[in-house]
Formats: C-alpha cells, structure tokens, sequence
C-alpha cells in the first residue's frame, strides 16, 4: 500500500469517528437531549455533569483533529474512553455491545491516527509474524 493510500485510508477512519463522536455523543450532551441524560443516569452519572462531559468529548475531539495535537487529542480521548468502559463495568452493562464499544472506539481512533501519521507508524511499525512461525 503506498504512502499516500494509507493516509487517505487514516483520514477517511479518522472522519468517520470525529462523525460518529460528533453525532452520537457530543451533540445529545451539548443539547441536553433526553437519550444522553438516560444514558448517563444509566452509567450512574448525575445529569448535571452532562455539559461539561460533552464539553471535554469536543475539546479531545478538536485536539484529535488537528495534526499538530492529534496525539495529545488521541490520549485525552483514551482518557475518557477508559472512563466509559470503567463506567460500564462498574454498572454492569452487556460486555460486547456497551463495556467494550470504547474499546473499538479506541482501535478506530487509533487506526485513523496510525494510517494517517507516518511518525506514528514509524514509532509502532506493523511487524509481519517471521518466517516460519505462522
């Protein structure tokens, strides 16, 4: 796969989860939306601290987002995905479909970052399994 492929591949992951965040979870909290305050009370969150968890989502988002932030966006973000995950733990929600979506949140986000950031994949390169072994 050449260069510019994978980049292309990295951008397009990397809209398709600033879509996703964008529509299922930072708007229903910034607009107070029923589906996020149910949610939230699920998690065994107060409602009041919908805004501002929305808040820190599109501040991760938008540092995410921008080359010359998109790894301190990355980790912020595991930050609050770790945080979901522990939530649903802790309540506990289905294990496939609610505790480890941030998990494949996660390895989406990463995904797009790897493909799209050259010194990323330099710093974790794609070892193919020795001769041999597989």
């Amino acid at each position: 796969m050449t260069e510019k492929t994978k980049v292309r591949i990295g951008w397009l992951l990397t809209g398709l989860f600033a879509l996703f965040m964008l529509l299922a979870s930072v708007t229903p909290k910034l607009l107070q939306l029923d589906v996020a305050r149910e949610a939230i009370a699920i998690a065994g969150w107060d409602g009041r601290h919908l805004l501002l968890i929305g808040i820190i989502e599109l501040v991760c988002l938008a540092l995410y987002l921008f080359p010359r932030t998109s790894l301190l966006g990355a980790v912020l973000m595991m930050g609050l995905l770790g945080g979901a995950i522990a939530s649903h733990l802790r309540v506990g929600s289905p294990l496939a479909s609610h505790t480890l979506f941030g998990v494949y949140l996660a390895a989406f986000m990463w995904g797009g970052l790897w493909l799209r950031d050259p010194a990323l994949r330099a710093l974790f390169p794609w070892r193919a399994a020795p001769a041999g072994t597989r």
